[in-house]
């Protein structure tokens, strides 16, 4: 079968090997080709592809094995959803410590991509609250690890990219919550500077803080918006989440994102979010999770597909780095409205492999132009290395190898817990393999 990448990018044929949630066989691919676990699919770029090799498909592998209503541990396989860990625990007081932009992704992505949300400050990443995981070899043998045993194993896998074996199950920790229910305050900025200051007085009172930057805008105007969590009594309007939703039902011959329609919208969007910009109580759906209410979004981008880069950046540098990032987009004229900018703490990440570092985090999507889009990419790549910043993987189509392992000075340490049975496309561009 051909898969591709949320990015859409193309599409490469595989074979597919689903996991039947309720078997403990292993399926194996033929002699000699190599397997790559793959969830749902939504990495961007080709972390989680696998081109004329076998990927297991973990999606069918989802369920419960097990939850302490008292502790909030939770034990699950590796294809279970985050949206639905979400939708059933909320109502009952417990909720993830952390999820990234989209509630479709698997336990199993989420931990081999180390995943982190709009609380880094707060929680750090995702595997921050992984007990203890299962770890298939295609070997056959099993490996049980966690952050106190069998810790390089366990280091190697968060963050891993999928590359030392198939996570089968994991034991989270959840966090208590009055309820589904978010108190928010977006608040409008005009240049970088004023972000700066709304970020650094935000983190004692907010859990969740993240930023939309017009990234046409030189000036660095954007919306700022920061929640905590709150019980329904909260005495501001509530926003609830709508139902249905909306969807793009095919792929137009062109994307729909360029230059004059990006300019246009996101004049509007900062100016009616503006006007409207104060307190409310939200649904944790729609702050979490904005995109996830418009199905096939990926589709706007056009049959060529979109890429995504997200870059972290150290404080140090990283004020005149992200400037400097900005300028080159707004000057390209290419870009998105899906502009996120937004700071990462100092909770230290777990994964030899992890993105997340204290820094500032810039991410953007762009319509796929070719070389036009590659060149602009190059020059954004200067500006990462020379900051000493690195590229999210799980966003990642393109980065080259020297900025990966400049980016990831532990890379090396990982290499002994790969699995030889295991390799993806981005394994073979950026570690030979």
């Amino acid at each position: 079968m051909r898969v591709s990448s949320w990015g859409r990018l193309g599409a490469e044929p595989h074979e597919a090997l689903p996991l039947d949630g309720l078997s403990s066989a292993l399926p194996l691919p033929a002699a000699g080709q190599t397997i790559l676990p793959h969830g749902l699919g939504r990495s961007y770029g080709d972390v989680c592809l696998n081109p004329g090799g076998a990927l297991w498909l973990t999606a069918g592998a989802d369920h419960w094995l097990d939850f302490d209503a008292g502790t909030g541990l939770l034990t699950c396989q590796a294809g279970a959803l985050l949206g639905d860990i979400q939708r059933l625990l909320a109502p009952r007081g417990w909720m993830l410590p952390v999820t990234p932009g989209t509630q479709f992704v698997t336990v199993g992505g989420a931990i081999a991509n180390d995943v982190h949300g709009k609380n880094h400050h707060v929680a750090g990443s995702f595997g921050n609250h992984v007990r203890s995981l299962v770890l298939r070899r295609t070997d056959g043998r099993s490996v049980v690890c966690g952050p106190d045993h069998e810790v390089d194993w366990f280091r190697a896998t968060v963050g891993g990219l999928g590359l030392t074996g198939l996570i089968t199950q994991a034991t989270l920790q959840l966090r208590r919550v009055a309820g589904p229910w978010l108190d928010t305050e977006t608040l409008a900025f005009d240049t970088l500077d004023r972000f700066h200051a709304l970020a650094a007085e935000s983190e004692a009172g907010w859990e969740y803080t993240v930023s939309w930057i017009d990234c046409l805008d030189r000036r660095g105007r954007g919306l700022f918006m920061r929640a905590n969590h709150c019980g329904e009594a909260a005495g501001v309007p509530r926003q609830t989440p709508r139902q249905g939703g909306l969807a793009m039902p095919v792929t137009p011959p062109l994307s729909l994102v360029n230059t004059v329609s990006l300019r246009g919208f996101n004049a509007l969007y900062y100016h009616a979010h503006r006007l409207r910009a104060g307190r409310a109580v939200s649904h944790y759906r729609p702050f979490f999770y904005p995109l996830d209410g418009i199905a096939h979004w990926n589709r706007m981008y056009g049959p060529r597909g979109f890429y995504q880069y997200q870059c972290v950046v150290p404080f140090e540098d990283g004020r005149q780095a992200i400037a400097d990032m900005l300028a080159q987009i707004a000057l390209s004229g290419q870009g998105s409205f899906l502009a996120v900018l937004k700071t990462f703490g100092h909770q230290p990440s777990p994964g030899l492999l992890s993105f997340p570092r204290p820094g500032i985090t810039l991410a953007l999507d762009f319509p796929n132009q070719g070389e036009k889009t590659l060149r602009l990419f190059d020059r954004l790549d200067a500006i990462v290395g020379a900051a000493g910043g690195r590229i999210y993987p799980a966003k990642d189509a393109r980065m080259p190898a020297s900025l990966f392992q400049s980016g990831y000075p532990q890379w090396a340490q990982m290499q002994p817990y790969r699995d030889p049975g295991i390799s993806s496309a981005m394994s073979r561009r950026l570690l030979g393999s």
